[in-house]
């Protein structure tokens, strides 16, 4: 298991509920948040060693949002 770390554009409840379906059912991610009070809408996601950070990467761009890989 990995911790992948995140800053997106997802600003809020409704952008968070339009990607929540994709991220709860996809079995390489165990868990997962949005930090909204960040500035940087830090997105958290424990995930098997099956994921890397581009897959996360294409799965966010995807549903129209940005994202970019934070260090850890």
């Amino acid at each position: 298991m990995h911790l992948l770390i995140f800053e997106t554009n997802i600003k809020s409840e409704e952008k968070v509920k339009s990607i929540q379906s994709t991220f709860s059912k996809h079995n390489d991610i165990l868990k997962w948040s949005i930090d909204l009070e960040d500035v940087d809408n830090v997105l958290k996601i424990e995930a098997t060693d099956n994921i890397t950070e581009t897959d996360i990467i294409n799965i966010v761009k995807t549903h129209g949002f940005y994202i970019e890989a934070l260090a850890d």
